[in-house]
């Protein structure tokens, strides 16, 4: 518990920290009349961020081996002082890090885990914030055995975790250039406008963290070129802005190729092999699109209303708000209550990035949730995770409004749609 109650903690002074960066790094960009934002990508990317915390919330993940344990059977020398063990568990942790990353990126069925963070055809600071749902099963604390060896307490790890993935947001920006010394010793958007972007020359690199010795140490370091100018994104791209939806589409296409294949060698190997692997027979029968020039990228788009843009944005304050609501009542309802608060909220995600791709099954989503709210305020005798009387009303109006609306965004969107003519 002590572990989660300083990650909430730090969340509700993080977050609002983020959103002013977000925000003043979109009106530097416009003031330099740069384009680094599209309003739905920016809410896609911030709905991703708040899907993570909230999974992170009821602590939905599971250690293959944790690092408490590593610590209870190796420990073999106690380090002393405590600044010491501070100091080599941060190192150990950008260690981990690198070693994590760079996995995540070279294995098919560990691509899943973090494809999301690269989905985004943008780059600016929201696209930090993109971060997996998919990750559950975690075995990171293999590589933090030369810290277990010194007996390096768990309970440092606990809070340099957050710190150690929060100092990874500045450097997810388009506005800063190179910065001369620190180029050589840490992460800086440069290197990770690198890391980030497609070109040939380009991928597969940069995977350190915060320190860049790792990449320079194991050969993974490229410089980013004058006259070589980053494209972001997949190489197959994703064509939504539904964060749920980009958790688990390399998930999805893994399994349709696993089942298609007629080699059962191909059925075991394909989950292991490198990233973007697939059988032969599956490749020339179902073959998927995939850039080839990232010179010619098509960004994903939808043509949306500055209606329904400014409904999204709407949406998104209101699952921020509830997230937030939802951290201050952990302790206080059961598991399953939790868990059906996070669920209701995931489909509200769900439902309005929906929307924004024009996809019919928004509506679906939107009577989920509508049903699943209604539900949940009638098993609480009609309050709200001990919320009562005016808010309860609020949310009643809003859970109807919302359905209500999103019905008349979807008629709105089948109406503008191009009709083919008639034959």
């Amino acid at each position: 518990m002590a572990e989660m109650s300083f990650y909430i903690t730090s969340l509700f002074f993080m977050v609002p920290t983020f959103m002013v960066l977000i925000l003043f790094e979109a009106l530097v960009a416009r003031r330099k009349g740069m384009k680094i934002n599209r309003s739905a990508d920016m809410i896609s990317s911030l709905s991703s961020g708040a899907t993570n915390t909230l999974r992170d919330g009821v602590k939905f993940s599971f250690a293959i081996i944790s690092y408490s344990w590593l610590v209870e059977h190796m420990t073999v020398y106690k380090l002393e002082p405590v600044w010491l063990a501070v100091v080599i568990a941060f190192i150990v942790e950008d260690f981990s890090g690198y070693w994590m990353h760079r996995l995540n990126h070279r294995v098919n069925i560990l691509w899943n885990r973090h494809i999301i963070h690269h989905s985004s055809e943008e780059f600016n600071l929201s696209c930090a914030l993109r971060q997996s749902i998919s990750n559950t099963l975690r075995f990171a604390a293999i590589f933090m055995i030369p810290a277990a060896l010194l007996g390096v307490p768990a309970s440092i790890f606990a809070i340099l975790g957050p710190v150690h993935l929060f100092m990874q947001f500045w450097y997810h920006t388009q506005l800063i250039g190179k910065l001369g010394f620190l180029e050589y010793v840490l992460v800086t958007p440069s290197h990770h406008r690198v890391h980030h972007a497609i070109n040939p020359e380009y991928i597969d690199k940069n995977y350190s963290q915060i320190f860049i010795i790792w990449d320079k140490l194991f050969g993974s370091f490229q410089p980013e070129l004058d006259n070589v100018k980053p494209v972001y994104g997949t190489l197959k791209q994703m064509q939504t802005w539904n964060p749920v939806i980009i958790n688990f589409k390399h998930m999805w296409h893994l399994v349709k190729d696993a089942w298609h294949t007629e080699r059962i060698l191909d059925k075991l190997r394909i989950w292991f092999m490198p990233t973007g692997w697939r059988p032969e027979d599956v490749k020339e029968k179902y073959p998927l699109q995939a850039i080839i020039d990232p010179k010619n990228q098509i960004k994903y788009n939808t043509k949306n209303s500055p209606q329904l843009i400014a409904w999204s944005w709407t949406q998104l304050s209101i699952a921020v708000l509830l997230m937030f609501h939802f951290f201050t009542i952990i302790p206080s309802f059961s598991a399953t209550m939790n868990y059906l608060y996070v669920i209701m909220l995931i489909v509200h995600i769900f439902s309005f990035t929906a929307t924004l791709d024009h996809r019919n099954y928004a509506l679906a989503a939107e009577a989920v949730k509508l049903i699943l709210g209604f539900s949940l305020l009638y098993a609480q005798n009609y309050s709200w995770y001990g919320l009562n009387d005016v808010y309860v009303y609020g949310l009643v109006f809003y859970f109807i409004s919302s359905f209500l609306l999103t019905l008349y965004f979807q008629n709105g969107i089948r109406r503008s749609s191009p009709r083919p003519n008639p034959v």
